[in-house]
């Protein structure tokens, strides 16, 4: 299974939690806001549109059974994940 390289890199830093995690903890550090990074900033809608685009990475990952729901979400919180076999297999196969 080849996975695209935003999801290799979100299921690494899931695998590498060793622990149930919220993926969207995640996204600031795949996609950080440049210094300065307001409702103003230039880069700023581009930014939140890359912010909303990982919630579809995150999705897909789900979607190839490559990450479980360990805790669903509750309204307050989003659903706690952890890497499946076939999600380890993956990060193996990448060489991640």
């Amino acid at each position: 299974m080849a996975l695209s390289d935003d999801e290799r890199d979100l299921l690494r830093l899931v695998a590498q939690a060793g622990k149930p995690v919220w993926m969207s903890d995640f996204f600031p550090v795949l996609n950080p806001a440049e210094p300065g990074m307001d409702e103003n900033h230039p880069g700023h809608e581009a930014w939140t549109e890359r912010q909303i685009a990982w919630y579809g990475v995150s999705l897909s990952l789900w979607k190839q059974d490559l990450v479980r729901v360990v805790v669903p979400a509750n309204g307050s919180q989003g659903d706690l994940v952890e890497p499946t076999a076939p999600g380890r297999a993956a990060l193996a196969a990448a060489g991640a």
